[in-house]
């Protein structure tokens, strides 16, 4: 009865779970994600080796560090990937309410690392930066509400994910961390403007956005110091920008050759928030366009996957996810080239860092659940047969 409604199922629910999960997966997608993490290895073995000697470090000692936090993140990825949109609820709900307590003890446990900004738990061995664990459960719960409110009789879901996303931002904000405040609240206007929200309500929030850029920059000296810095008609040659625009200058085309560029000796951050520039010094221009490339196919196929997608929450969660993956990519790659204000963000899989590679892990594992294809899915099939 269930086929005569819905039409042929493309998976039957006898399958082992490895061949159902395999046969349902975005393989173009989960390619391209490999091929990140390669690149992030290859990149690291060339930026990080000068800072593990003014370490006193083993030459390769980030490179392993980044292997295993990105290995540990991949098969977190896959087993994430396997779940049901459920399960993907559920795991990002409790994520969420984990990472939110953690935010708020940052002011009490929390470390600056010298950067002027409270985002880290120190553990000793290891740093862990609540908010990025954050935003995947953000995006599921915010997801969660916008779909509930299109069921009959529903809550008010649509306003109670814009109260979570208020005091998400402003907590990220304080910290402050005003480039993964953008980033959130991104991602719940796209997510709202999916939900079907007028087009004056978004505008709104924008211009509320705006206002709160403005308050930060008259009271906030971090942020007012990025942002004369990109306004300014001159660029310093001795800060981390001016050293990343020589160095893609530089570059060219072709890039300077393997192992034969300079800027990773001179920035401190080489290895992480500007690991692109690294990349086009001495691989040249057609690495960066490899790399746009694999960005741009992620999130295109999932967006495309998405389109079919019947089921409120996945179509929702999963257009945030990818989203908000592709633009911390473009706002990276955009502040070494000097296209952005400074924002402290890492480039996907390909930067070093702990927290920051196992939650993209945990993020694309849940966007690649809700991307595959399951029995009764896709809403092009249902309106062809309602005409």
């Amino acid at each position: 009865m269930t086929e005569m409604v819905f039409g042929t199922t493309p998976a039957r629910a006898a399958d082992p779970i490895l061949p159902r999960w395999w046969r349902t997966l975005d393989k173009w997608a989960l390619a391209c994600v490999f091929g990140l993490f390669a690149t992030g290895i290859l990149l690291g073995l060339a930026a990080s080796v000068p800072l593990a000697e003014r370490n006193n470090l083993p030459r390769f000692f980030y490179v392993q560090r980044q292997a295993v936090f990105g290995g540990l993140a991949l098969v977190v990825m896959l087993v994430i990937s396997m779940l049901s949109p459920r399960q993907i609820r559920r795991i990002g709900v409790l994520g969420f309410l984990a990472s939110f307590l953690l935010i708020l003890a940052l002011p009490f446990v929390g470390t600056d690392f010298g950067k002027g900004a409270t985002r880290w738990l120190s553990l000793g061995f290891v740093s862990v930066q609540p908010s990025e664990f954050l935003k995947p459960g953000f995006v599921a719960l915010c997801a969660w509400f916008m779909a509930a409110s299109q069921q009959v009789g529903g809550p008010s879901g649509r306003l109670y994910s814009f109260c979570v996303a208020a005091v998400v931002v402003v907590l990220l904000a304080l910290q402050p961390d005003f480039g993964q405040a953008a980033l959130v609240l991104f991602s719940w206007l796209v997510m709202y403007f999916v939900a079907g929200a007028p087009m004056m309500l978004l505008l709104g929030v924008a211009g509320l956005a705006l206002m709160g850029g403005v308050f930060a920059y008259g009271s906030s000296e971090h942020f007012a110091r990025r942002i004369d810095g990109f306004l300014s008609s001159e660029i310093d040659p001795r800060t981390q920008i001016g050293y990343a625009t020589n160095a893609i200058q530089e570059g060219g085309f072709f890039g300077v050759g393997v192992g034969e560029g300079s800027v990773k000796w001179s920035l401190p951050d080489a290895h992480t928030d500007f690991i692109i520039a690294v990349a086009a010094e001495e691989y040249g221009f057609v690495l960066v366009l490899v790399i746009i490339a694999l960005y741009c196919t992620i999130v295109t196929r999932s967006l495309l996957r998405l389109m079919r997608e019947r089921d409120a929450f996945a179509r929702l969660a999963g257009t945030g996810l990818a989203c908000a993956f592709g633009v911390q990519a473009l706002i990276n790659m955009g502040v070494a080239v000097r296209l952005l204000p400074a924002k402290g963000m890492t480039l996907p899989f390909v930067s070093y860092g702990g927290s920051s590679v196992i939650a993209s892990g945990i993020a694309m594992g849940m966007l690649l659940a809700l991307t595959r294809t399951r029995p009764q899915g896709e809403l092009a099939a249902i309106l062809r047969r309602g005409r």
